[in-house]
């Protein structure tokens, strides 16, 4: 039996008082600590129990425990003990009541308009013992402010039912609502539903909503359920004009007609949307609602809360495309960027607490403020509503802050150009041309059974003869792209770097090793191989491969790094002639460099450039006669110090003649190809040589194109080695023998091509390609093929994110991966593909049961109340017992109704 703690500590603070009232005679010695537990402990048990939180009683509990500890037996003689329920009446029993070991939330029951004492009849005790005794009892009633004027009448009937259950009338208060009357023992005393008719009783007021109690087990019947009913939606009805109770003609009106009912319901939510949520979007209910719409005992109508109101509104332009006014989830507004109204809610400076450190930005949650009216979550169209600070930007100033942020994540930056506007060719370009090559390439299918349906799991089949027209093919998409106007800056250098992937994709796991175009005039071994590989190298000598291969790649990376010797020659004046002479080195524009040098009459200097990078005997005499000239005490300051930076790199010393320069690591691994190592070096040496450099720290790390090009200064945290470029990866794939590798997760990820970190269009077919010819294996890259599968739900096209999911690999150990997301896929965008005879076609022909496009349809319809379509859809998925239950509950009578019309 418990005790509420706050007259427990009353109760323990009058065992210390006691001693100075000396108005027990209880000895509590320091030593005898026992006597005072034993009579606390007594005095609990005996203490009347009331857990209920809406209830009371007076005296109180602590009350009742000091009086007890002062006046041994005071709870046996309780003068005019009462109890009481807010908003509902109170019970004073007249005289001296034992209220010993009472549990009073069993024996006291406050209802609408009634109380019940001791309902269990088994547990009343005679009359005159316990509570069944003498009382007078207070019943707070809901009378309409309009029948005032019948005052008279209200008091008779009251007078009348008092008298009819044997109890006598005292009093009606109409200002508080309160009806008296007296009681000689006690059974069940109050107002009948025909007497609450007759009275003309109206609902209870929005302040005396019944609050969640644990004094009632049992549940509320209809008339307390019937309480929580707004009456202002009801006051001027129909039926309180005729005289009748509208809450029972409602419920009447609801068992009757139940889906009219639900109609009117969804008018009443008219405050948030003029039509029903988007199929597929009900998790965006609250669990209130859900566990209300899966409760069918009840017929009462739902309560009308008053929510508190939002401290700051937003109106979000970019929704006002969507029909009825309304946020549609699995509809995007195309072209539009999300506009938000500038709004500032009151900000409140901070003083240093305790929380104001490093453990808290002092960000308050918007449901301190407007309780569960908002939470912080997902809302439609990828929304996110928080009330943090906007995404990429820190603040300034500590503060509590009432501002709402709402912000859409940017899943199709990919398609808007520099205006942020959505241009339907990139979409085309993008997403729609790579994807239908793709399935134009050769698949190898392997059926899974799911359930009794089988779905066909695709595999692209590639090798390395024909990898480079699939790398042409994929060049050419990308170049079409790259002729589009108004694309940014940023997306064009993103561009071409996806062009310069796929041409190194080409040279260094390609079988078939052509050079299309090739401006330069061989000068050594190198570029005779690369002249002389224009065909197919598939007739060369297995020895000559290597170099084949070497020469490629030595070509690609002067096309690389190109525009980045432009750039920087540009910016020197007419008198740097050798530090232009370096620069082009760095580029291995040999051409240039012997010509400039000529043209200046250094003759002497142009003879040594034109072998740069030829054999190692040259090298080494260069690099001898500098050594000669240190020892041998030359003063350098004799001789330019670009000069000697030219020697010490003709000599291979590519440290020293780089000096504190600033370099990019492509060139810095063009430098170490071409004039540090031999020429006859394969490059997987050369791969694994500047790899080692990179561990000594003596290299510039392969940072990702968009740092390398300095795209993104703000907003993108890296460090060195946490992620590399996806060129280089490529690299570290081709010098390593095992076919699998540590690196793929972080290779295939966004961040190795692109600063978009949601942008995965054309990883995912590089992934595809270098996995069909060979190169790795992997099963554990669905996050790359999810973020594809987003991106393309984002534009609406469910078809090609069906494609991208049957393309998943299979895994032994989730069997249903495939089907489960297939699935998932249907049924929440069933609104969109179903609406496109194109995507529904396109899916049916990827294997896709017809069934659970049926099943998808059924339930869709089902949501949005077409009875007929969901019946057959249900028949077309077999669903028989779920067709014929809808046939006869929403089917039959209409046609029925029907043939007599």
């Amino acid at each position: 039996m418990g005790v509420n703690l706050d007259a427990l500590d009353s109760f323990r603070q009058s065992l210390v008082a006691q001693s100075q009232f000396k108005k027990r005679k209880v000895i509590l010695d320091s030593d005898d600590d026992s006597s005072a537990c034993s009579v606390s402990c007594e005095i609990e048990t005996s203490l009347p129990t009331l857990q209920a939180s809406d209830y009371f009683m007076e005296p109180c509990l602590s009350e009742l425990a000091m009086r007890e500890l002062m006046d041994p037996g005071h709870c046996s003689r309780v003068q005019n003990f009462t109890v009481g329920r807010y908003g509902y009446g109170t019970v004073r029993f007249l005289g001296e009541t034992d209220v010993r070991w009472l549990d009073l939330d069993q024996i006291i029951k406050f209802r609408r308009h009634e109380i019940v004492v001791y309902e269990d009849e088994a547990a009343k005790p005679v009359v005159g013992k316990g509570l069944n005794k003498a009382a007078e009892v207070t019943l707070v009633l809901q009378i309409n402010s309009a029948k005032f004027s019948r005052e008279g009448q209200v008091i008779e009937k009251l007078r009348l039912s008092a008298e009819r259950q044997g109890a006598k009338f005292i009093s009606f208060d109409p200002n508080q609502r309160e009806w008296k009357f007296s009681v000689h023992h006690f059974s069940r005393f109050g107002l009948s539903d025909d007497e609450e008719e007759d009275v003309a009783m109206d609902d209870v007021d929005a302040e005396v909503q019944e609050p969640v109690t644990n004094n009632d087990s049992d549940g509320s019947d209809l008339d307390e359920e019937r309480a929580l009913v707004d009456p202002r939606l009801l006051s001027h009805s129909l039926p309180s004009h005729l005289g009748l109770d509208p809450v029972r003609m409602k419920e009447m009106r609801m068992m009757m007609f139940p889906a009219e009912e639900e109609e009117e319901d969804e008018e009443l939510d008219g405050r948030f949307s003029h039509h029903r949520l988007p199929f597929g979007k009900e998790h965006m209910k609250s669990p209130i609602q859900h566990a209300s719409s899966k409760t069918v005992q009840r017929s009462s109508p739902p309560a009308i809360r008053k929510t508190p109101l939002a401290l700051l509104e937003y109106k979000p332009g970019s929704f006002a495309s969507s029909p009825n006014g309304s946020i549609l989830m699995t509809q995007q507004n195309k072209g539009l960027p999300l506009t938000i109204t500038k709004v500032q809610g009151f900000k409140l400076e901070l003083k240093e607490t305790p929380v104001t450190g490093s453990h808290s930005r002092n960000i308050v949650d918007a449901a301190l403020f407007m309780g569960r009216s908002f939470a912080i979550a997902w809302g439609p169209n990828d929304l996110l509503l928080h009330c943090g600070s906007t995404a990429g930007n820190s603040l300034q100033k500590r503060e509590l802050s009432s501002t709402i942020n709402l912000e859409k994540v940017a899943i199709d930056n990919v398609i808007r150009d520099e205006n942020n506007k959505v241009r339907e060719e990139l979409i085309d370009l993008c997403f729609d041309s790579p994807l239908n090559f793709h399935k134009e390439l050769n698949h190898e299918t392997k059926e899974v059974v799911v359930d009794s349906y089988k779905i066909k799991v695709q595999k692209l089949v590639c090798d390395r003869l024909t990898l480079s027209r699939v790398c042409r093919s994929y060049i050419g998409i990308i170049e079409k792209q790259l002729e589009v106007p108004g694309l940014s800056s940023s997306a064009r250098v993103v561009l071409m770097h996806q062009v310069l992937v796929w041409e190194l994709i080409k040279v260094l796991f390609s079988l078939r090793e052509t050079s299309e175009q090739s401006n330069s005039v061989g000068h050594n071994h190198e570029e005779y191989m690369l002249n002389n590989s224009k065909e197919s190298s598939l007739d060369a000598d297995d020895e000559a491969l290597p170099l084949i291969r070497r020469a490629e790649f030595s070509y690609w990376l002067q096309e690389s790094v190109c525009h980045r010797v432009q750039d920087e020659i540009s910016s020197l004046n007419d008198s740097s002639d050798l530090q232009h002479l370096f620069l082009l080195l760095t580029g291995r524009q040999l051409d240039a460099a012997v010509e400039l040098s000529a043209s200046r009459g250094d003759v002497r200097l142009a003879c040594l450039l034109s072998q740069a990078g030829g054999s190692t005997v040259n090298r080494t005499d260069i690099d001898r006669q500098l050594n000669l000239w240190k020892t041998n005490g030359l003063d350098f300051n004799f001789i330019e110090k670009d000069r000697i930076r030219l020697l010490e790199l003709l000599a291979g010393n590519i440290h020293q003649a780089l000096g504190g320069m600033n370099i990019d690591w492509k060139r810095f691994l063009g430098l170490l190809m071409w004039y540090q190592l031999p020429p006859d070096s394969d490059l997987t040496s050369i791969f694994q040589s500047y790899q080692r450099l990179l561990e000594d720290g003596r290299a510039p790390y392969p940072v990702p194109v968009y740092i390398d090009e300095g795209l993104v200064e703000d907003g993108v945290s890296w460090s060195p080695g946490d992620r590399f470029d996806l060129a280089y990866y490529l690299m570290l794939l081709h010098a390593r023998e095992e076919k699998e590798s540590s690196i793929l997760k972080t290779m295939f990820s966004a961040f190795a091509s692109t600063h978009d970190p949601l942008d995965h269009h054309m990883i995912w077919h590089q992934r595809a390609v270098l996995e069909a010819v060979g190169t790795f294996s992997s099963d554990d890259l669905h996050v790359l093929d999810m973020g594809l599968v987003s991106q393309l739900l984002c534009l609406g096209h469910c078809h090609w994110a069906i494609y991208i999911v049957l393309h998943m690999p299979y895994r032994d150990d989730y069997p249903y991966l495939q089907a489960r997301v297939i699935r998932e896929i249907l049924f929440r965008y069933c609104e969109t593909w179903s609406a496109q005879e194109k995507q529904r076609q396109f899916i049916e022909e990827l294997g896709v049961p017809s069934a659970w496009l049926h099943e998808a349809l059924a339930v869709y319809h089902a949501y949005y109340r077409d009875s007929s379509k969901a019946l057959e859809h249900y028949l077309g998925c077999a669903f028989w017992q779920k067709a014929h239950s809808t046939f006869i509950s929403s089917v039959a009578h209409s046609l029925f109704l029907s043939g007599f019309s």
